[in-house]
C-alpha cells in the first residue's frame, strides 16, 4: 500500500522510552538507516538525542567516576579561590593598618596650635601641643621607622618617625623615650612619655608633621589638619 502525500510531506514524531526524536521526511528519503520504531525502545530516561551525519548520537548522564573527578576539581578550585580572597583581604587589611593614623595619646587638652606666634617661639609655633600629665604614654600615630632619637635644646627629648611615604612625625618634650633609631613601630605602639624637657611651660607633647620636600626636615604642616585628613579627630 503506497503512503499518502499527507504522510510523505509530514514530520513524524516518535515518543518512546521517555525520550523524543524528531525525524524529517527529507532525511528519511535520503536512505538514513535510523529506524524510529526500534532505536529508542531501550533508551534511558533523561537521555538526550540528536541526529548528525545520518547517525543518531545518544548523550547519556555522566558516569559516577567522572562526576566525582569533576566534583573534586571544583572543590580544589573553590579552595584556591577562598585562599586567594583571604590573602587579598589580609593584604588589604595590612595596607589599611599601615596607613591608618591614631591619636598620639589620651587624657590630653589641646593647647598651642600650629601657626600661633608668641615670645615663646622664634618665629611661629610649628606643631600642635597636647597638654597632659607627666608620664602619660605617647604612641606612634602611624606605622613607620624611627630615624632619630635625640636631645634638642628647644625640643627636649625628641623622637622622629618617618612614614612609608616620607612624611616625618616629631614627638618633642618627652620625659623619656623607649624606642631606638632604625626600629620599626606600629600605629599605637608606645614610643615614650609626656614630659617638659626643652623649651616648655609645662608637661605636654609637641607634635609636628613634616612633609617631604627634598630637604632633611621637610615642610612643617598643621598636625591637627593632618590628623583630620587621616581620619583622626583630635
Amino acid at each position: 500500500m503506497l503512503p499518502t502525500p499527507a504522510v510523505l510531506g509530514a514530520t513524524a514524531l516518535v515518543i518512546a522510552g521517555g525520550g523524543a526524536v524528531i525525524v524529517s521526511s527529507s532525511s528519511a528519503d535520503s536512505g538514513d538507516p535510523y529506524d524510529p520504531t526500534t532505536s529508542q525502545l531501550t533508551a534511558e530516561p533523561g537521555a538526550t538525542y540528536a541526529r548528525g551525519g545520518g547517525v543518531l548520537d545518544v548523550s547519556r548522564s555522566v558516569d559516577r567516576e567522572t562526576l566525582q573527578k569533576q566534583a573534586r576539581m571544583q572543590a580544589r578550585q573553590l579552595m584556591r579561590l577562598r585562599t586567594q580572597l583571604a590573602q587579598q583581604a589580609e593584604k588589604h587589611a595590612a595596607e589599611v593598618a599601615a596607613n591608618q593614623w591614631v591619636l598620639p595619646l589620651v587624657g590630653y587638652t589641646l593647647s598651642a596650635g600650629f601657626g600661633e606666634t608668641s615670645y615663646l617661639w622664634s618665629s611661629y609655633h610649628t606643631g600642635q601641643d597636647f597638654s597632659a600629665p607627666e608620664g602619660t604614654e605617647i604612641v606612634s600615630v602611624a606605622y613607620g621607622t624611627v630615624i632619630e632619637t635625640t636631645y634638642d635644646s628647644s625640643y627636649g627629648n625628641l623622637v622622629k618617625v618617618q612614614l612609608e611615604d616620607g612624611t616625618q612625625i616629631w614627638y618633642a618634650h618627652q620625659s623619656s623615650y623607649v624606642v631606638s633609631e632604625g626600629e620599626e613601630v606600629e600605629a599605637g605602639q608606645t614610643i615614650g612619655y609626656v614630659g617638659s624637657t626643652g623649651n616648655t611651660t609645662g608637661p605636654h607633647l609637641h607634635l609636628e608633621v613634616r612633609l617631604p620636600n627634598g630637604t632633611e626636615d621637610g615642610d612643617d604642616v598643621d598636625p591637627y589638619e593632618a590628623l583630620i585628613e587621616h581620619g583622626v579627630q583630635p
